[in-house]
């Protein structure tokens, strides 16, 4: 039946940046849809953890900043120290800066590449060659509106999202023969911390509503199913795709 494909039991997933809203949001996705879970943040995540808990879960919460790849390794080993296996990696943790691009600093490039696109690649890679070794799995990367724009005074975070795109087509080339499937999603404008300063410029806020045809701000809960459809046996032929969640925004 179509629906057991979709079954994320016995799985075990890597989601990272799992704190709070998309992340957190997919996280639970997953474990709703049966799977064991890594989080991965640079602060704790109490509630993320009790939620997976609750839902009869196994979660393993592992703080590490990824904008140092020197943690790759270790949440690598930890991971398959508690669950024996990687099934499954969602690369979301992302930050971003705001400033004009005439004004932008050597800083606030480097900070938002090293985890929005190197962290990306590294992680990608060790879980890879895990999976290798388990003859395949998913990994889901975290896009954006921005792969295919180019936004207002976040140069680096439109950079890494372009990248994170064309990185997501490279690996599904490379690693289709090894039976992983490497596809990203890019969500539309979602009421996150990140898009807190968007939210609360009256004009800035109205522009974007204007144009999303469904008229309002996704919901880390509007990721869940896309998340579970790319993690499950029931995208098995679906690499090197990005899925749009965007309340319609491209289409318009």
């Amino acid at each position: 039946m179509i629906l057991e494909k979709f079954a994320l039991s016995g799985k075990t997933a890597i989601v990272t940046g799992a704190r709070t809203g998309l992340g957190k949001g997919m996280a639970v996705g997953l474990a709703e849809a049966g799977a064991d879970l890594a989080i991965v943040n640079r602060s704790p995540m109490p509630e993320t953890e009790e939620e997976i808990r609750k839902l009869g879960r196994r979660c393993l919460p592992i703080e590490a900043d990824l904008s140092n790849a020197n943690v790759i390794p270790e949440i690598v080993k930890r991971t398959l120290d508690e669950f024996g296996k990687i099934d499954i990696l969602v690369n979301n943790a992302g930050i971003i800066r705001r400033a004009p691009s005439i004004e932008f600093t050597e800083k606030d490039w480097d900070d938002v590449i090293n985890v929005n696109l190197k962290a990306v690649f590294f992680l990608s890679q060790a879980v890879a060659r895990e999976m290798i070794k388990n003859n395949g799995g998913k990994i889901i990367n975290i896009a954006s509106m921005l792969s295919f724009q180019g936004g207002i005074l976040v140069p680096s975070y439109a950079a890494s999202k372009g990248g994170v795109a064309s990185l997501t087509k490279t690996l599904a080339n490379e690693w289709a023969k090894y039976n992983i499937n490497v596809n990203a999603i890019a969500p539309g404008y979602m009421a996150t911390n990140n898009t807190e300063p968007l939210r609360k410029d009256d004009e800035r806020n109205k522009s974007i509503l204007d144009r999303i045809p469904e008229g309002r701000w996704g919901l880390p809960e509007d990721l869940k199913g896309a998340v579970v459809y790319l993690a499950s046996e029931a995208s098995h032929y679906v690499t090197g795709h990005i899925l749009c969640v965007d309340g319609g925004w491209l289409a318009r």
